[in-house]
C-alpha cells in the first residue's frame, strides 16, 4: 500500500526526509480522562494539514467524522487497512497507525497511545511511528506517563507536558454482579466469561452491551451506541475497552485479573489496570472501580499496592520499547528476514518477538513453490506486503499462511480479477448463523477488505471495496442483532431503566390493542379489568411487572370503567353469553340467583375491585340496569306472565298455571298445566296474555325464538330450576336423547312446539274437508320441515288421531297399496299415548315409510 498522503504526490522521498525532523515535538503525557486526544484534534484543525495515527480503526472512525464536522468531508481522509477514503484535496488524515505513513510531508503529526511501544504484538510500529513520523510544523506523542523516560532517551527534542485526570478515581471493593449499579462496565478477558457475564446481566438487569476485540468495528460501534443511548445500563468487554473508548461509564468491575497473552496466563501489569480502569469517570465526573464477588471461591482482589498505584496514577516507567527494523532491504527473502530479525541499534531499545507477519514469512520461505516464484526485489516486496496481511481470524500461524500462500499464488498472474474477488465476497455474503458463525464471516470479509483496498492487487478496486465494506455492514448489522437478542431482554432494560428500584416510576399506557407499554415494550395485557403478565417474560421480571401493574393500572380501569358506562348506557358492545356479561368479549360481570328467575342479579366481575368504590357502584348500578332492559327486551312476554300471576284477579288457577309457564320458559304440556280448570273468562285472559293454547301444548310464540330461548335456559341454570337445556340449533327438527327447550320429542327427533301444532291443524283441516271418518293425511309438509314419516305418525297419535293400515294385495295382484288412514278419536289418555312406543305398522306403506325415514 503506497505510504503518501493524497497532497505528498510531488514530493520526493529526500524532500521528505530533509523537513522530517523540523518542527516543534511535544509529548503530551498523563492518565486516562486527561483530554489528550482532544488537544490532538484541535491542533489537527489548527493547521494546514495534519494526520493522527491511533490504535483502533473504531478510534479513527471516530475522531474522523469528528473532524470532517469541522472541515468538511472533502477536506478529510480516512485511511486504514480496511477503508480507504481519499478526498482529491484531502489535507487531514485520520489514520490506524499501521497504515499511517511514516514519513508524510504534513504540517501536523499526532501520535495517540505511544506507549504501546512497549507492546510485543503491534510495538515495533509504534516505536518506529515515535522515533520517525513528524510533522513539518509540530508533533505531538500522546501517551501515559511511564513512557516519559523513552521520550527523554530516544526524543531528547521532546518537549513533554503533563495532564493531570480531570476526576478522581476510587476502588470501591468487590461488589456480587446483582449489585453492581447502572452505567457500569464489567471487564472479562475471555469470550466465554463476556458471554458468561452478558447472560446474568440479562437476568438480573435486562441485559448488556458487549464489546469485544473480535467484534467488528461497525458491531461494536453499534454496541456502544446502544449503551451510550441508554437502552441497556451495563456493558460487558474485554480489556480492549481500556484503549481509548470515551464512554459514559461510571464504575469499571473487573471479573478478573489475569488474562492469556497469547504466550502464557499472567496478572495484568498495573498500568494495564489502570488503563481499563480509567474508563469510569469522564470529564468532570469521578469515577469507581472494583472487583466481582461471588464467583465460586474464585474472586479477583486488588493489592494494596495496586489501588494505590492506580488511584495516585503511580506506575513503574517503561524502560524498554520493542523495535524492527522498519526499511528492510529486499535483495533476497532470506536479506529480508535477516534485517527483520537485526538487533536495535540502542539499548534502549528490544527486539520484538516474532510478529504473526514474520512468521508467516518464514514458512512460505520454506515453500519451494513460493520461493521458486520470486526474483528480484520488487518480488521481495510484494511477498512481504502479501505477509503483512492482518490474521483478523484469529486462527494461528499456520491456518493464516495457507491463507497468505494461495493468495500469493493468485497474484502471480498480476492481479486478482473482479470476477474472483467478487465471487469470493459473495460467498461470505450470508446473514444468518449465529454469534460465532457470524464473527467468523466478519473475520473473513475483513481480510478481502483489506485485499479490496490494495490497487496493486485488485482490478476493479473501488467496486470490490465497496462491495466488501457493504457485506461487513450486513454481517455486522446481524451480528448487533443476534448479540442483542441473546444478551438484552428489552422489557427489563426499560422497567429497570425507568424505574430503578421504584415501581411507580414506571410511564405505563394501554395500546388500543389492550396491551399494557412501557415505553412502547409490551409488559402484559389487560383481560376485562384484569393484568396478564407477559408469557414470555422470565420469572425474575414478574415481581417487577406487577409492582409496576399495581402502581399505574387503576387509572387504567378507571378509564376503561367509564368508557364501559357510557358502552352500557348505550348497549354498545354488550352481550351475556351464559352466566356471564361480555364487553367487547371481555367478561365484566356475572349473573347470579335474583329474586325471582326474571331478575337476576349483576355482580362486577371481581377483577373491578380495583375500581374506586364509587365508580364500581356505578358501574354496577348501569350494568344491572342494562341487563334489566335486556332481559325486559327478550323476555317481556315472560315478565307479563309473571306481572298477571301476582294478580289477585287472575283467580287462583290461572295464576298457578302462569307461575309453571314462567318456570317451563313459555312452554307448558296441555295435560299438566291445569286448563281444564279454567273458566271461559280465565281462558279469555289467557289468551290476551299471548298464550296459545295448542293441541298437545300452551306455548308464548315469541319465546321460541332462539334468543329468548337461550337467555330464558341460562337465568334457569343460574335459579337452579330444574328445566330442559337450550336448543343446540334453531332448526325446525333436530336430533337429541332430550327434548331441548321450546321442543317436543317425537320418536327419535324433536320437533318445536309451534310447528308441531301448524301440522296437527294441517291434519285437522285435511280430516274436516273429508267429510269422513277416515282419511289419508299426507306427510308431505312434515318432510319439508325435515320430519320423518315414523316421528310424523308419532305427532299424529300424540294428537288423537288413529292408524287403519289397508289391506295387503292379494298374492298375485298388482297396483299401488292402499295407504294408511287416519281417524281423529281424542280420549282423555291422548296426551299420555304420545309418550308411548308408536305400534309397528305392517303392508307395503310400512314398508315405504320406513324407506322414508331412513
Amino acid at each position: 500500500m503506497p505510504a503518501t498522503f493524497p497532497f505528498m504526490a510531488n514530493r520526493t522521498p529526500a524532500q521528505i526526509r530533509q523537513t522530517a525532523h523540523t518542527g516543534v515535538v511535544k509529548a503530551v503525557l498523563g492518565p486516562t480522562n486527561t483530554g489528550k486526544t482532544h488537544l490532538a484534534i484541535e491542533r489537527l484543525c489548527a493547521h494546514s494539514s495534519g494526520a493522527i495515527g491511533f490504535p483502533l480503526r473504531l478510534l479513527a472512525r471516530e475522531v474522523y467524522d469528528r473532524v470532517c464536522a469541522i472541515k468538511g468531508p472533502d477536506k478529510v481522509a480516512l485511511i486504514t487497512g480496511e477503508e480507504r477514503i481519499e478526498p482529491k484535496n484531502a489535507r487531514w488524515s485520520l489514520c490506524t497507525v499501521e497504515a499511517m505513513p511514516s514519513r508524510p510531508d504534513v504540517a501536523f503529526v499526532a501520535l495517540d497511545e505511544a506507549q504501546l511501544a512497549a507492546d510485543p504484538e503491534r510495538g515495533h510500529v509504534f516505536t518506529d511511528r515515535l522515533l520517525h513520523t513528524r510533522g513539518r510544523e509540530e508533533t505531538m506523542l500522546l501517551g501515559s506517563a511511564t513512557l516519559q523516560p523513552m521520550i527523554k532517551a530516544l526524543v531528547p527534542e521532546a518537549e513533554i507536558v503533563s495532564r493531570p485526570r480531570f476526576s478522581t478515581l476510587t476502588h470501591v471493593g468487590a461488589k456480587k454482579l446483582s449489585r453492581i449499579p447502572p452505567r457500569s462496565a464489567i471487564v472479562a478477558f475471555s469470550a466465554e466469561q463476556v458471554y458468561v457475564m452478558a447472560e446474568m446481566l440479562r437476568r438480573f438487569r435486562g441485559g448488556a452491551a458487549v464489546v469485544m476485540g473480535a467484534l467488528s468495528p461497525q458491531t461494536r460501534n453499534a454496541q456502544v451506541a446502544m449503551y451510550q443511548a441508554g437502552e441497556v445500563d451495563y456493558l460487558v468487554a474485554t480489556d480492549a475497552i481500556g484503549m481509548g473508548l470515551n464512554l459514559d461509564v461510571h464504575h469499571v468491575a473487573f471479573a478478573g485479573l489475569s488474562k492469556y497473552d497469547g504466550h502464557r496466563h499472567r496478572r495484568l501489569t498495573t498500568a494495564e489496570m489502570a488503563q481499563i480502569a480509567g474508563r469510569a469517570g469522564r470529564h468532570q465526573r469521578d469515577g469507581t472501580f472494583g472487583t466481582l464477588s461471588g464467583m465460586g471461591g474464585h474472586d479477583p482482589a486488588f493489592t494494596d499496592e495496586e489501588v494505590y498505584a492506580i488511584e495516585e496514577h503511580r506506575f513503574a516507567p517503561l524502560t524498554r520499547l520493542f523495535w524492527r527494523e522498519a526499511e528492510p532491504r529486499f535483495d533476497s527473502i532470506a536479506t529480508l528476514i535477516e534485517d527483520l530479525e537485526s538487533p536495535p541499534p540502542r539499548p534502549e531499545l528490544s527486539i520484538a518477538p516474532q510478529a504473526i507477519d514474520l512468521a508467516v514469512l518464514k514458512r512460505l520461505a520454506d515453500d519451494h513453490d513460493v520461493t521458486g516464484s520470486v526474483r528480484g526485489q520488487r518480488a521481495v516486496q510484494r511477498l512481504w506486503d502479501v505477509c503483512r496481511l492482518p490474521d483478523f481470524r484469529q486462527q494461528g500461524e499456520e491456518v493464516h499462511s495457507r491463507f497468505v500462500a494461495r493468495l500469493w499464488q493468485d497474484l502471480q498472474r498480476g492481479y486478482l480479477g473482479a470476477d474472483y474477488v467478487a465471487q469470493a465476497i459473495a460467498q461470505l455474503d450470508l446473514p444468518t448463523g449465529d454469534i460465532d458463525t457470524l464473527q467468523g464471516r466478519i473475520a473473513a470479509i475483513r481480510s478481502w477488505s483489506y485485499i479490496a483496498q490494495r490497487p496493486d492487487w485488485v482490478l476493479a478496486k473501488e467496486e470490490m471495496s465497496a462491495r466488501a465494506r457493504a457485506v461487513e455492514t450486513r454481517l455486522s448489522d446481524a451480528l448487533h442483532a443476534r448479540l442483542t437478542e441473546r444478551f438484552v431482554n428489552r422489557r427489563t432494560t426499560v422497567l429497570m431503566r425507568k424505574a430503578g428500584s421504584d415501581a411507580g416510576l414506571l410511564p405505563v399506557r394501554l395500546s388500543e390493542s389492550g396491551s399494557v407499554l412501557v415505553d412502547d415494550e409490551p409488559i402484559g395485557h389487560l383481560e376485562g379489568f384484569r393484568f396478564v403478565v407477559d408469557p414470555l417474560a422470565r420469572a425474575s421480571d414478574r415481581k417487577l411487572l406487577l409492582a409496576a401493574a399495581e402502581r399505574h393500572l387503576p387509572a387504567l380501569f378507571q378509564a376503561r370503567a367509564e368508557e364501559l358506562i357510557v358502552a352500557a348506557s348505550q348497549g354498545d358492545g354488550l352481550r351475556q353469553v351464559d352466566d356471564a356479561l361480555l364487553w367487547n368479549d371481555l367478561k365484566v360481570a356475572r349473573i347470579e340467583r335474583g329474586r325471582t328467575l326474571l331478575e337476576p342479579r349483576v355482580v362486577p366481575d371481581p377483577a373491578l375491585d380495583r375500581l374506586p368504590p364509587a365508580v364500581r357502584a356505578k358501574l354496577g348500578d348501569v350494568l344491572q340496569g342494562w341487563f334489566s332492559g335486556f332481559v325486559a327486551q327478550l323476555l317481556g312476554p315472560l315478565l307479563a306472565l309473571s306481572d298477571a300471576s301476582r294478580a289477585s284477579q287472575s283467580g287462583a288457577s290461572l295464576r298457578a298455571l302462569l307461575l309453571h309457564m314462567v318456570e317451563a320458559g313459555g312452554v307448558l304440556p296441555r295435560a299438566e298445566s291445569g286448563l281444564d280448570r279454567l273458566d271461559p273468562v280465565q281462558r279469555e285472559h289467557l289468551k290476551k296474555l299471548g298464550v296459545r293454547i295448542g293441541a298437545l301444548d300452551l306455548f308464548v310464540p315469541s319465546m321460541l325464538r332462539p334468543a329468548p330461548l337461550a337467555l330464558w335456559s341460562a337465568l334457569a341454570s343460574v335459579y337452579g330450576t330444574v328445566s330442559a337445556a337450550p336448543p343446540v340449533s334453531v332448526a325446525p327438527v333436530i336430533e337429541a336423547q332430550n327434548a331441548p327447550a321450546g321442543y317436543r320429542k317425537f320418536g327419535i327427533q324433536c320437533l318445536r312446539v309451534d310447528l308441531a301444532e301448524k301440522l296437527l291443524q294441517a291434519a285437522h283441516r285435511t280430516r274436516i274437508s273429508s267429510r269422513g271418518r277416515r282419511c289419508y293425511i299426507d306427510p308431505a309438509l312434515a318432510r319439508s320441515m325435515g320430519l320423518s314419516t315414523a316421528s310424523f305418525a308419532a305427532l299424529l297419535r300424540a294428537g288423537g288421531f288413529r292408524v287403519f293400515m289397508g289391506r295387503e294385495l292379494a298374492k298375485g295382484a298388482h297396483g299401488a297399496p292402499v295407504p294408511p288412514l287416519w281417524e281423529w278419536r281424542p280420549t282423555r289418555s291422548g296426551a299420555a299415548d304420545a309418550a308411548l312406543p308408536p305400534p309397528v305398522p305392517t303392508g307395503a306403506f310400512a314398508a315405504l315409510a320406513e324407506l322414508v325415514a331412513r
